[in-house]
């Protein structure tokens, strides 16, 4: 089992700044697809962004591209999600996201954390 702990969402005004940040725990095999995704009212959970350890790509979706940045710690085992100017849209619960690399694998998720875009 892996367990994965958020933290770091909160309010802020649009053109902020906010870091997320969620630590991954447990059995987590040595290659993965850590990342995070978030829902708003009344919408689908969308992926946000998502990092491959090991030297891999990093993904964003598209309404982010440039304005989000996904890394991770020495570890491997935090991924962090630096969101900047950031916008009344962005506005949703974010949750983190670990997939192991190996076929038939279980996905695991955080908890979710509320990031609230308002001025």
């Amino acid at each position: 089992q892996v367990q994965l702990v958020e933290s770091g969402g909160g309010l802020v005004q649009p053109g902020g700044s906010l870091e997320l940040s969620c630590t991954a725990s447990g059995n987590i095999f040595s290659l993965n697809a850590m990342g995070w995704y978030r829902q708003a009212p009344r919408k689908s959970r969308e992926l946000v962004a998502v990092s491959f350890n090991g030297g891999g790509p990093k993904n964003y979706a598209e309404s982010v591209e440039g304005r989000f940045t996904i890394s991770r710690d020495n570890t491997g085992n935090t991924v962090y999600l630096l969101m900047t100017s950031l916008k009344p849209d962005d506005s949703a619960v974010y949750y983190c996201h670990l997939r192991p690399l190996y076929q038939g694998a279980d996905d695991y998720w955080g908890q979710g954390i509320q990031v609230t875009v308002s001025s």
